[in-house]
């Protein structure tokens, strides 16, 4: 396997943007209104973006220094005036209206206005909120953390979320936020965006409250399988105990296992990760098992 190995002070920093862009993605978007301390409005979209604590509820996004001519911007500048913002969380199909409001308009521009967005007055702050986000958090600034000096640096700005507005539209019946509803997007690298809807949507079985047994503790032939997945292998290891000998022999009786038996090792293993992939671990693994 051919490596490529990279120092960060050998490239320019457009290069090394493209890198850190593409390779740690997707990330979420943070929509973020801002005021001046005139009053003017700012709307800019920053993928610099995530949660970083529930209580308090902590938003943290970070607005960069221009590369090119190491300016600054507006957002950034606005919440050190006034020290509020309003974090929208952007959906697929408002992301070509975002993609345009990230254009760098002339100070006092209004990119709500130039974006088509509606401009909704926030409860506790000054800064309105997206009227089309799902969901809309109204924050305090804590802080403003400086990363550096130079084009490319960031700003990390620590915001406490002190109000949150939600479409009920994306709640399910018990209130709660539906993913397979609320269809979120997030930047990759360059041009790209992801999606996060329909079948790129998936579950795993977080092993929060059970103790998984580990690939290390499945046998050798298992582990050691031509057919099975690195992944195929995580959601074996999470099975908390392996089956007995007495509920492995009766998975013989399922005529496509007996078929299979006849085929030898891999067919065997090419069922198990059907099952497997179909959510039926235990049973996946009792057939991986069998002698």
């Amino acid at each position: 396997m051919a490596i490529k190995t990279i120092d960060p002070n050998n490239i320019s920093i457009p290069e090394l943007q493209g890198y850190l862009q593409a390779a740690v993605a997707p990330r979420p978007i943070a929509f973020a209104s801002t005021v001046d301390k005139d009053g003017q409005v700012n709307l800019s979209p920053f993928s610099f973006f995530n949660m970083f604590s529930t209580n308090p509820p902590i938003l943290i996004f970070s607005p960069s220094r221009r590369v090119r001519g190491n300016t600054t911007k507006h957002s950034l500048d606005n919440v050190l005036e006034i020290a509020e913002v309003c974090i929208n969380v952007v959906n697929y199909p408002m992301v070509e209206q975002m993609s345009l409001a990230s254009t760098e308009y002339e100070k006092g521009v209004n990119e709500f206005v130039k974006a088509g967005f509606t401009q909704v007055p926030s409860t506790l702050i000054q800064a309105p909120r997206v009227g089309e986000a799902p969901v809309a958090f109204e924050c305090k600034v804590l802080q403003v953390l400086p990363l550096g000096t130079e084009g490319g640096a960031g700003n990390l700005v620590i915001c406490q979320v002190i109000l949150i507005h939600v479409q009920e539209q994306y709640l399910d019946e018990a209130g709660r936020l539906d993913t397979t509803k609320i269809d979120l997007v997030a930047r990759m690298g360059g041009n790209w965006y992801a999606r996060a809807f329909g079948d790129a949507l998936f579950e795993i079985p977080k092993p929060l409250f059970t103790r998984g047994i580990g690939i290390d503790a499945l046998p050798e032939a298992i582990r050691n399988s031509t057919v099975l997945t690195g992944n195929n292998l995580g959601r074996l290891g999470n099975i908390e105990v392996l089956p007995g000998s007495p509920e492995i022999e009766l998975m013989k009786n399922d005529a496509e296992v007996a078929e299979a038996l006849t085929k030898g090792t891999d067919a065997l293993h090419r069922l198990a990760q059907l099952r497997l992939e179909a959510g039926n671990t235990e049973e996946a693994l009792k057939i991986l098992l069998l002698k």
